[in-house]
């Protein structure tokens, strides 16, 4: 699914796995004992339960298929699970993080799952800001949630109130 002439959304392959790794550590995990290494994310990436997509393209000098984001969402009977997204920051606030949700969203509706949970750091206003602009409300704190270092907010989503108008 493409989104801008620049970059295009695909299900991530093996071979994407460590540049997906590289940036969770850095962007989502930094602070905290790594989780998602390499044999982790392709685990989640042959999992009939788990979905893995990356935003691929040309931007700030990068080759065409440079890894510009990713995202890795785990479903349920009736539920998913955003487990990780995160977009390069030189490359946010250019619809890569919208574009890879929203394809995340349509494949649940697809699916017949309509509530998706999530979970953020307290410290990443940006993430929760980027979230509740797109309808996710916040439901709860967790104290010590990130390996006792971080409280986490956790965000959820009904998307029964789908509209077309939600990918576009």
């Amino acid at each position: 699914m493409g989104f801008d002439m620049n970059y295009e959304i695909a299900l991530a392959e093996p071979a994407d796995a460590q540049g997906i790794a590289s940036m969770s550590e850095r962007l989502i995990e930094y602070g905290l004992p790594l989780s998602w290494d390499v044999p982790r994310v392709v685990r989640h990436m042959r999992r009939r339960d788990s979905i893995v997509i990356k935003a691929v393209g040309r931007d700030s000098g990068r080759d065409a298929d440079a890894l510009l984001g990713f995202a890795i969402m785990n479903f349920q009977q009736d539920a998913a699970h955003l487990s990780l997204l995160a977009v390069e920051p030189d490359c946010r606030r250019r619809k890569i993080g919208r574009g890879l949700l929203a394809w995340l969203e349509e494949t649940a509706v697809t699916a017949g799952t309509f509530f998706i949970s999530l979970e953020v750091r307290t410290r990443n206003t940006a993430a929760q800001h980027f979230y509740r602009t797109l309808g996710y409300d916040e439901m709860d704190r967790v104290v010590g949630y990130y390996s006792g270092i971080e409280d986490a907010v956790l965000f959820a989503r009904d998307l029964r109130v789908y509209t077309t108008e939600n990918f576009d």
